[in-house]
């Protein structure tokens, strides 16, 4: 179990220095470098699912249609999260893609009572409340929707509602998702640099050495998750994840310098407070099913 729990930290850690990274290669334009991402994280999995001889069960899960239309869906949703990610970091609004991970374990839980029918306990309803509220609140605050926050909650919560309800692995399913995002990605690659403007061999070795390196960063924090997933109790998982959240947003306001008026932390207050209360419930419930087993 302790393997399993710095496994998590090193994978929500590598997660929440993303920002880091992707600013590295900020002269790149969103769109190349999440193509790059997306054909160099295919190529890793390639290489993973050969090593690791998971072909067969690709194989047989993948010859469903209904399988391969929601994975067409679930792929839509991985590549704009991850386009709005890399924008909103190179742009100068790590902030607010935080926020949106902040927000997206809720958006999670709510979205499993709407579409899964999953039951909410009394007290959890509470900082899902608290936390809309706090959403509300930013948008008055802002004059318009936190687009990047709830964009970044939605698409990766959908993401994660779908992925739940399908046979693969974490594994299998990313090779699929990238396998289905491969060609469009390595077309609009091929066309920039037939344009003129591509990035990669034109910004010197560093910068494609960095955009190569994007599958690797990709890869290696998924599969240290699914080992984490495996060995570790899922509220500790839950615990973990808001690690990432937490230093992209330490990221943006003190490595980056991004604005955080008194207003605005108000909000991030209350959403915080939410997520602190929706964690502390959940540890009680765990902590009494646990005692009422052990009786």
């Amino acid at each position: 179990m302790k393997r399993g729990i710095w496994l998590g930290i090193g994978a929500y850690g590598i997660w929440g220095l993303f920002p880091i990274y992707w600013k590295w290669l900020q002269h790149v334009p969103a769109l190349e470098l999440v193509a790059h991402r997306i054909v160099w994280s295919f190529i890793m999995m390639l290489v993973v699912m050969t090593v690791t001889r998971r072909w067969d069960k690709f194989r047989h899960h993948t010859a469903s249609p209904k399988l391969r239309w929601t994975f067409l869906l679930i792929a839509s949703l991985i590549g704009v999260n991850w386009l709005v990610y890399v924008w909103a970091v190179n742009a100068g609004f790590i902030v607010d893609a935080s926020l949106g991970y902040f927000i997206n374990p809720l958006v999670s839980v709510t979205l499993g009572v709407v579409f899964l029918k999953e039951r909410l306990r009394t007290w959890q309803w509470v900082p899902v409340g608290m936390a809309g509220a706090g959403v509300i609140y930013l948008t008055v605050l802002y004059g318009a929707l936190p687009w990047i926050a709830l964009t970044l909650a939605f698409t990766f919560g959908t993401y994660g509602l779908l992925k739940k309800i399908t046979p693969l692995g974490p594994v299998q399913g990313m090779a699929l998702e990238t396998g289905i995002l491969f060609l469009p990605a390595l077309a609009w690659l091929v066309f920039t640099q037939m344009r003129g403007d591509g990035a990669f061999l034109h910004s010197g070795p560093v910068s494609d050495l960095l955009m190569a390196g994007a599958g690797v960063v990709t890869t290696i924090p998924l599969l240290m998750f699914a080992a984490a997933a495996q060995s570790i109790p899922l509220s500790l998982v839950g615990i973990l994840q808001y690690l990432a959240p937490t230093l992209q947003f330490l990221i943006g306001v003190l490595v980056f310098d991004e604005p955080l008026s008194a207003q605005r932390l108000v909000g991030f207050c209350i959403i915080w407070l939410a997520l602190i209360l929706f964690a502390a419930e959940g540890w009680q419930h765990h902590r009494r099913k646990r005692l009422v087993v052990g009786f």
